[in-house]
């Protein structure tokens, strides 16, 4: 070995050592992108046309723009149709979305129920077992549509292990009901509860089902469950 060259040596490979990413390095890169994506998620919802509708709170539109993005990556969605549910909210409120990603525009708000296990007026509790009767919350892939005993449904395929894979096996489906309404609520001082579907009101069900059939994302969302929603979508 030529000896007069081992110094070089060294100082080349302490360089290289030190030009290796450590944890906090790689901490910050993780930052950046989370950091990077929420920018891009908010440029998009300060874009949105409201369309005279009331808007989904940030945090819920954020996290499901990023569980679609990786959804339609993976081809497991299809169409630039995102619904939303936002579960943290009173079911009083209009707290379903369905917004176009296309066009950026918000096509329908409305009353959606959760399970009747799942909460009276808030919804609290959520399951992915059979016969639970509560909700299940997390990212879902729209099917195809059927006539069942609620009229005109449409299946839903639940995508995270655990939280609400079940869903089809379930049969929880969206629906029309009519317990899903403004009256309902004046006599009940609650909307009415299904067994765990996402049900909607009647007149707008097939508004609704028509535009979302067929691998859209659907989101239903509680902000007690966002760390498990976003581990099991990463899984």
């Amino acid at each position: 070995m030529n000896y007069k060259l081992f110094p070089l040596f060294f100082v080349v490979l302490l360089m290289s050592f030190t030009n290796l990413p450590n944890k906090t390095t790689l901490l910050k890169i993780s930052n950046v992108t989370t950091v990077d994506s929420d920018s891009k998620n908010a440029s998009i919802y300060n874009q949105l046309d409201a369309n005279s509708f009331a808007l989904p709170s940030f945090e819920c539109f954020s996290l499901a723009l990023n569980g679609f993005h990786k959804l339609k990556e993976k081809g497991i969605v299809q169409k630039n149709i995102l619904t939303l549910v936002d579960f943290s909210i009173s079911s009083n409120t209009k707290r379903l979305w369905v917004i176009d990603l296309n066009k950026n525009v918000v096509l329908f708000q409305t009353l959606v129920a959760h399970g009747r296990n799942t909460g009276e007026e808030f919804a609290n509790e959520f399951s992915n077992q059979a016969e639970s009767f509560k909700s299940s919350i997390g990212f879902y892939a729209t099917g195809e549509i059927y006539n069942g005993k609620h009229g005109l449904s449409l299946k839903l395929d639940g995508l995270e292990k655990g939280l609400n894979d079940n869903a089809r096996g379930r049969a929880v489906v969206m629906h029309g009901a009519e317990y899903v309404s403004e009256s309902f609520i004046r006599q009940n001082k609650r909307l009415g509860r299904s067994q765990g579907c996402p049900a909607v009101p009647v007149e707008m069900n097939e508004k609704i089902i028509n535009v979302i059939k067929n691998k859209s994302c659907l989101f239903i969302y509680h902000p007690s469950k966002n760390q498990e929603i976003v581990a099991k979508l990463n899984v």
